[in-house]
């Protein structure tokens, strides 16, 4: 029976049967048992499915994973330990030392230091694209050597769509995947593999937790792309894996190859696995993931017209407006709503945006975003200051760009902080 998402957010991943807990209980334990050396054998050789070590699987962190690869569309997904390694993990493990791939400019910002700076330690190198270029202009930055697209569905902070169709039929005319970081929307409000998307990547530290008490990510594989049509741009999942006994990921694994892969030499040798504890608080944040989506969704709708409507406010950047530049990629990606998430500035200067935050009573000041509470951060001063202002704007951040995240609580309460705010 196909479940909705509404259901597949409490019932996905976790099927108690006789005796068993209701709850997905949490299996806090390193390692687990079995009774002959040739059980524990053939689990390392990936000739048998089962658990032996956390790093590398864990029967909660399991679970979870097969949620949000249902919520997604899926055929596998892995848990990470951070947003960060998730959008690490989707690269890494198709690139390798001498190759290339594109990005979008307009990208967190931590993302967009991991792959201009982080990576080309490693000797792969990023292509930043601004997604407004033409196709033209975007084709030219492919090289023999590129392996995959990544952008994010809804940017953060700039609050930008992506036209993921266009970006996925870019991509596959030059045989390579897109990865779209779909955190913001959540699979709630945008299913990115429906439109040719390839892998999506999470921080699920965001509105998938909801309540801001664990720090984590996820890698979610499609099982589309034909990696062994395109075998020479992709040796590490269509050749033979020396480290277990010349396996070939393709051959053995077929459309769960790439999620095979990321565990077996990700996972074992670099191991960004979350705790079995936050793989469990994740879990109860999914189970509300529908509902506080449609809330942050409402909330967010009326404060960016109300914030419209303000003569302090220079401009506002949030696609649910009719009139927005995104509004229709906005209908046509996600028709059901964006997300929290509004960018704006106000008239004037950087610092009259600090003391406007300064002055809010409740709604926090806090790098994090995309929780049950209304928050607020000024990047340039803060997840973006290692950038000049010739950065920023390259990167689609504004130095004046406040980023509000509309929270759950009564709407009437977050106008009135914002507007008292405004006016001192």
């Amino acid at each position: 029976m196909k479940k909705n998402l509404e259901t597949l957010c409490i019932h996905g991943g976790w099927k108690p049967t006789k005796g068993e807990p209701q709850q997905l209980p949490i299996y806090q334990s390193t390692t687990f048992k079995y009774d002959t050396s040739e059980q524990m054998a053939r689990l390392f050789d990936l000739k048998d499915d089962g658990y032996f070590y956390t790093r590398l699987a864990n029967p909660t962190n399991d679970a979870v994973a097969r949620k949000i690869a249902a919520l997604e569309g899926g055929v596998g997904a892995v848990l990470t330990s951070s947003g960060q390694a998730a959008s690490f993990y989707s690269v890494f493990n198709i690139c390798e030392a001498g190759d290339h791939f594109i990005s979008t400019n307009t990208i967190y910002g931590g993302t967009y230091n991991l792959f201009g700076v982080t990576l080309k330690k490693l000797g792969i190198e990023c292509t930043f694209v601004d997604p407004d270029w033409d196709d033209e202009r975007i084709e030219a930055c492919f090289r023999p050597n590129t392996k995959c697209v990544f952008g994010e569905s809804i940017s953060n902070p700039g609050g930008n769509i992506l036209d993921i169709e266009r970006f996925a039929r870019l991509a596959h005319a030059h045989g390579v995947p897109l990865i779209v970081d779909n955190t913001f929307p959540t699979p709630i409000n945008c299913r990115p593999f429906e439109w040719g998307a390839d892998i999506v990547t999470h921080s699920t530290t965001k509105y998938m937790d909801g309540h801001a008490c664990q720090v984590g990510g996820v890698v979610v594989d499609s099982g589309n792309f034909d990696w062994d049509a395109y075998a020479d741009k992709f040796p590490g999942l269509t050749t033979p894996d020396e480290s277990y006994h010349g396996l070939t990921y393709t051959k053995a694994f077929g459309r769960m190859a790439y999620c095979t892969k990321l565990v077996s030499q990700l996972m074992r040798d670099l191991g960004s696995i979350p705790s079995p504890q936050n793989a469990f608080l994740l879990n109860l944040g999914l189970e509300t993931l529908h509902l506080r989506v449609a809330r942050h969704c409402e909330n967010a709708q009326k404060v960016a017209e109300w914030l419209q409507a303000q003569p302090e406010v220079a401009w506002i950047n949030y696609a649910g407006l009719p009139g927005n530049k995104y509004y229709e990629l906005a209908c046509k990606y996600m028709p059901k709503g964006t997300c929290g998430v509004i960018a704006f500035g106000l008239k004037g200067t950087r610092q009259d945006a600090i003391r406007f935050m300064d002055s809010l009573e409740f709604i926090s000041i806090v790098t994090h975003v995309a929780d049950a509470r209304t928050c607020v951060l000024h990047p340039a001063s803060h997840t973006h200051r290692q950038l000049s202002d010739e950065q920023l704007i390259e990167a689609g951040v504004a130095p004046d760009l406040i980023r509000l995240s509309v929270g759950i609580e009564n709407v009437d309460d977050i106008i009135a902080d914002l507007e008292k705010a405004m006016k001192k």
